[in-house]
């Protein structure tokens, strides 16, 4: 379903040798290039330059954003269509910038947690899915500097783990909760042999050690009851 039947505001990239069916007597027009402000997620601005191309009649606006109008450097060059009426004109490029981020987030998702790695046809299925790995995006993002100032991932003995990493990056937070969360994993994996082949301190050692995992809380995901907790259900 197309965004024009949602009725959806969108601001979407598209290729620069974008065309539309004119009648002869209509053409193509660039308007003169504008100077803006790119506004950054530090507070940090930038001069950018944009330029209205219009097609016959204006229906929709297409705009070209650049950090040169005279070189059109590729990797800094962007041919957006915009419809969303509550953008106003200078608001256009940093509300484009967004891309930038949702970019980020879905490559996370695919790259890292497997977004396409489903093994089912049924779309249903494929949607829960797609809802474990945003959970699991959701919870790793929660543990971000930025969010957790006071609170850094690195808590004491946790730290200690030989494959604990104390870099930054969202790949780096999610190895250590992937390490947090371990003995949950391996004790399931183990428990049904724990049924056929019962040993006593076995199951008590991990029941101790998942108790100490509880104690790794982080405070804005204890705000969103997010704390990790396990259990040998």
């Amino acid at each position: 379903m197309f965004k024009g039947e949602l009725k959806l505001p969108y601001i979407l990239a598209i290729r620069s040798n974008h065309a539309l069916w004119l009648p002869q007597d209509q053409e193509v027009v660039q308007q003169p290039w504008q100077k803006f402000e790119r506004t950054f997620s530090n507070g940090t601005t930038e001069v950018r330059y944009r330029a209205e191309v219009v097609y016959g009649p204006r229906r929709k606006q297409y705009w070209l954003l650049t950090t040169d109008p005279e070189t059109l450097p590729d990797n800094s060059t962007s041919f957006v269509m915009v419809c969303a009426p509550a953008v106003k004109l200078g608001e256009i490029g940093d509300s484009y910038g967004f891309r930038t981020w949702i970019e980020y987030g879905l490559k996370q998702a695919k790259d890292s947690l497997g977004w396409a790695d489903f093994r089912m046809t049924r779309y249903e299925q494929i949607e829960k899915w797609w809802e474990m790995v945003m959970s699991a995006f959701l919870m790793v993002s929660l543990f971000a500097d930025a969010f957790n100032e006071a609170c850094p991932l690195a808590h004491g003995q946790f730290a200690q783990h030989p494959w604990w990493n104390n870099q930054s990056g969202w790949k780096h937070l999610l190895n250590n909760l992937r390490l947090i969360i371990q003995p949950l994993i391996c004790f399931n994996w183990l428990k049904r042999w724990l049924q056929v082949f019962p040993i006593a301190s076995l199951e008590a050692g991990f029941e101790q050690l998942t108790d100490q995992m509880n104690l790794f809380v982080c405070p804005l995901v204890h705000q969103f009851n997010l704390q990790l907790i396990f259990s040998s259900q």
